[in-house]
């Protein structure tokens, strides 16, 4: 049976397709003697995009920064920035400011001294120089603390520091290595907005390397999602999580079920049931896995009408966990050979079903929301 492709209009992102290409990467690879770290990426970045190299850890994300900043040359490949190739350029020679995972601040420099050092090294006069300090220190809202040395900051207002001295000589590409990892949760997402409030307000093109996928998804204009040293997909935060493009990325962006079963019929057979699925390409009797969100399992009461309805299907609630905004529900079914499910369910449709420990119901996994792959995709 053919998927059901519901198209959806993405949101309005720093860079816009005819936005020109700035940062182009053509075949880049990097060995470590006989270890490869990266294997032949290639990767066309626009003019003012956020981008996000997203992974687990040793995935290549950090390596490829490191390339892309001469910090850790590649072995072969090109990477053009501006139309300019900038391989073989040593980091002093190429057009970046960078935020490292400790921030790297000086020590035994107050505030408006360590936003100062770049524009020092350049020869910048000083009335510009105090000029641009204040203008940065207004810009992360730490007007006050120019005279304060980074032991006296906050891990939150370093970081703010470190974005102010990485972008006062106006850099044509920003570079951010995890800068947000040190920081609690909460601090964490308050700065993750300002981050892309900066960015979009500077227009200035920006790489984050991240292995917190909530951080790319609300910061991303496209995201990179790395593993063992190649690129899995590239696309919107929308198009990677639901429509991921293996199951590596199905289960590294979000929560997934995982069912192992074979693809028979134009449909995926379950047990005792056939599921309608996003399938294509599929040859009869492949090895597959079925993977479905817990947030795309819907619940119907108790009574609910299944004739004719496709991928509806009754269920026992064996366990209910409550996580504050929503409950995760573990749920059972015959008709699926007695796999297990999880759903996480709203707290108005928890109420509305009146839905407990032991009680049977109705699901809906939607055809569309039904993902499949070949088994080692």
């Amino acid at each position: 049976m053919n998927a059901i492709i519901h198209t959806q209009i993405q949101p309005e992102t720093g860079a816009r397709p005819a936005d020109p290409v700035y940062l182009d990467i053509e075949n880049v690879w990097k060995a470590y003697g006989t270890f490869l770290a990266l294997r032949d990426i290639s990767l066309r970045i626009r003019q003012g995009e956020f981008i996000c190299f997203l992974g687990p850890s040793g995935c290549g994300k950090t390596t490829l920064l490191r390339a892309i900043a001469g910090l850790d040359p590649q072995s072969r490949g090109t990477i053009r920035q501006a139309g300019r190739d900038i391989s073989g350029l040593p980091p002093s020679r190429r057009d970046y400011g960078i935020v490292f995972q400790s921030y790297a601040l000086f020590p035994n420099l107050n505030v408006a001294s360590n936003i100062a050092f770049g524009l020092q090294n350049v020869g910048r006069p000083w009335p510009e120089i105090k000029a641009r300090v204040e203008e940065l220190l207004q810009l992360v809202g730490l007007p006050d603390k120019a005279l304060h040395y980074p032991a006296q900051l906050s891990g939150g207002q370093q970081q703010r520091i470190a974005l102010a001295r990485a972008i006062a000589i106006n850099p044509g590409l920003l570079l951010l290595d995890e800068p947000l990892s040190a920081l609690d949760a909460k601090v964490r997402i308050h700065l993750r907005h300002e981050i892309k409030e900066l960015q979009r307000k500077l227009g200035v093109t920006t790489i984050m390397v991240t292995h917190d996928q909530e951080e790319a998804l609300a910061m991303a204009d496209r995201i990179v999602v790395m593993n063992h040293g190649v690129i899995e997909q590239i696309g919107t935060p929308i198009d990677v999580y639901r429509h991921p493009a293996s199951l590596f990325v199905a289960d590294f962006i979000g929560e997934t079920n995982r069912i192992e079963t074979r693809y028979r019929r134009g449909a995926v057979i379950v047990g005792d049931t056939v599921l309608e699925a996003q399938a294509s390409g599929l040859d009869e009797d492949t090895a597959v896995t079925v993977a479905i969100r817990p947030e795309d399992i819907l619940p119907h009461a108790r009574g609910h009408d299944v004739a004719g309805r496709a991928n509806h299907l009754p269920v026992t609630i064996t366990a209910m966990e409550f996580l504050g905004s929503f409950w995760r529900v573990h749920l059972r079914s015959a008709q699926l050979g007695g796999t297990p499910l999880v759903a996480n369910f709203s707290m108005n449709a928890v109420r509305r079903f009146d839905l407990r420990d032991g009680q049977d119901l109705i699901v809906e996994l939607p055809a569309d929301r039904v993902l499949v792959f070949a088994k080692g995709r």
